[in-house]
């Protein structure tokens, strides 16, 4: 085992006192959209549980998967799947995957985290970690420090992708925006972004869809320079990007059979992106 598997590993022994206000959090109240989306735990919104078809357990009969068009495939995958068979999934022709590590500070996917993030770099996956962001649980610095400190690190080993601030539609009442305004949500992915950079030393993927980015930020430009953007559309094209962006370096293009993606490059432009 590596290093960095054996840390990680041991990164997910949930302490009495985390155990517990983890359960405190745990009280969070879903709303009729993510229950019909398919979260059925009070902790388990994925990337991309409200773009239309999204099911946590794979795509919906309408959903219509395309041909990916990039040079590399690859997957996400969170609780949900459980422990994953990376062998198929190799065979299968994905190349690199991203894993579901935290949630607002008050969830990790400690059950199968080990598995599906070591698992898929043993199989000889690029991978990486994302968080789903909870703007309305706590400040955008504190849930990058959860973040780090629970999975979302980087090495540079060639392997490990940079993190993921997933930041979509909020799942748990309260409004799309989590409550923030426009000024008051650019601050707090900021305040995300400047952290994960500071603890790591890398810029974060920034994973949303056009239409919350432009509800909830004012389609600010503001992060295009420096962060790549994953954006979520489950249709033949991209569609248009958020401002700023003249490019997408990941798409999410179906969840049928489950999450998949394109690399929009080639392997050497993503070992690249992996090395830094």
């Amino acid at each position: 085992m590596t290093a960095v598997a054996a840390g990680l590993l041991l990164a997910f022994s949930l302490s009495p006192t985390q155990s517990a206000v983890a359960a405190e959090k745990d009280d969070r109240q879903l709303t009729q959209k993510a229950k019909s989306h398919g979260v059925t735990l009070k902790h388990g919104a994925y990337v991309g549980w409200s773009t239309p078809g999204s099911h946590a357990k794979g795509g919906s009969p309408s959903d219509t998967p395309i041909t990916a068009q990039a040079t590399v495939s690859g997957m996400d995958v969170s609780g949900h799947q459980g422990n994953v068979d990376w062998a198929y999934w190799w065979g299968q022709g994905k190349r690199f995957a991203y894993i579901k590590a935290t949630e607002g500070t008050y969830y990790r996917n400690s059950t199968y985290f080990p598995q599906q993030y070591n698992g898929s770099y043993n199989q000889g996956f690029i991978r990486g970690a994302y968080h789903f962001a909870n703007p309305s649980d706590s400040g955008g610095a504190a849930q990058a420090d959860y973040f780090v400190n629970n999975g979302g690190g980087w090495s540079a080993d060639g392997k490990t992708l940079p993190g993921v601030l997933d930041i979509e539609y909020n799942p748990y009442g309260g409004g799309t925006c989590y409550g923030l305004s426009q000024a008051s949500m650019r601050s707090w992915i900021s305040a995300f972004l400047s952290r994960y950079r500071a603890r790591t030393g890398r810029d974060a993927v920034i994973y949303t869809t056009t239409d919350w980015w432009t509800t909830c930020t004012g389609n600010t430009s503001q992060f295009s320079a420096a962060h790549p953007l994953w954006i979520a559309r489950y249709a033949s094209t991209p569609g248009t990007l958020p401002a700023g962006w003249n490019y997408y370096t990941f798409w999410q293009y179906t969840s049928s059979p489950l999450d998949q993606n394109t690399f929009n490059g080639s392997l050497e432009r993503l070992r690249a992106l992996a090395l830094g």
